[in-house]
């Protein structure tokens, strides 16, 4: 079997998506990496178990009605295994291990069994020195994106998660690809001052359209690099307390069929008039962790 991913949006057909069962409970406020898990601890909003089952086995069931094959992780005692994007990645017929933070370190056991059904020699380990989540790599047929911290802002932050040099290993990794890097604002405290990976505040959409929020980029050359690059007919803005919301984190099973949450009223009647079939879901407790959607899936294959 080969692992196939081109773009964001291709047909659907193999995606391990995360898992909600015995995730540890409600963390310790020194236990969380991320400003919205922080928020939601210190207010007692923190969501339960059988909430964050619950949103993830509607998301299944709309992409098994579109005859999608879903994998889930196998359980890990009293770890966090929703987000599967970040611990790997797929560009081209290639997947990625990533290097994730420590405290995420375990989440990649639950996969691995995964990958034995595919080419060995295509799933490539990244060297040490390189740090990257697959939150923060977009690929875009003939680009890759990827979301990238400053080496200040990575050596002094946990939620800057992606560093120059996985960027810059990926190019060498596929020197027939343009690769673009668009540095994050980042902050461990504040969820209006962060944002957390690339797909946070930016993805591309099957009929040629981007969602994206500029106020997450720290450069305005890479703001005037995606208008040209999409054109200003196909930029779907989005406000900072939608970024905040986490309205471009939604999911793709084709060119013209989006995943989003029920929460997204505005971008969901856009989306719809642009031609897009929206499923919608309630991911509300999930999105109480800082993650949604694309966060909690990891495509295989896309035809």
């Amino acid at each position: 079997m080969k692992f196939s991913i081109n773009n964001e949006f291709g047909n659907l057909k193999k995606v391990v998506l995360g898992l909600g069962n015995d995730s540890g409970g409600v963390p310790k406020i020194n236990e969380v990496y991320d400003p919205h898990s922080k928020k939601n601890v210190l207010e007692k909003n923190y969501p339960n178990e059988n909430d964050i089952i619950s949103n993830l086995n509607d998301f299944k069931n709309i992409l098994l009605n579109h005859k999608v094959n879903v994998i889930e992780p196998l359980n890990i005692c009293s770890t966090n295994q929703v987000f599967t994007r970040d611990i790997g990645f797929v560009i081209s017929d290639y997947f990625f291990i990533s290097n994730v933070i420590k405290d995420r370190s375990k989440e990649f056991e639950g996969i691995s069994h995964i990958l034995s059904s595919f080419n060995n020699d295509n799933i490539i380990s990244l060297p040490s020195n390189t740090s990257i989540e697959g939150g923060d790599v977009i690929v875009h047929d003939d680009y890759i994106f990827i979301g990238v911290s400053s080496e200040e802002d990575f050596n002094s932050k946990k939620v800057a998660r992606t560093n120059l040099k996985a960027a810059n290993f990926l190019k060498s990794f596929f020197p027939n690809k343009k690769i673009l890097c668009f540095e994050l604002i980042k902050s461990d405290d504040l969820i209006e001052k962060n944002c957390l990976h690339l797909d946070c505040c930016f993805q591309p959409l099957g009929l040629g359209h981007v969602l994206v929020c500029f106020d997450a980029f720290k450069n305005n050359g890479d703001i005037e690099i995606v208008k040209n690059l999409f054109g200003k007919k196909y930029l779907i803005e989005l406000s900072k307390e939608e970024m905040w919301d986490l309205n471009s984190n939604i999911f793709s099973i084709s060119k013209n069929i989006i995943v989003s949450t029920t929460k997204f009223t505005r971008v969901n009647k856009l989306l719809f008039s642009l031609g897009y079939t929206v499923e919608e879901v309630n991911f509300s407790s999930v999105a109480k962790m800082g993650g949604l959607l694309r966060c909690s899936t990891l495509p295989l294959i896309r035809l």
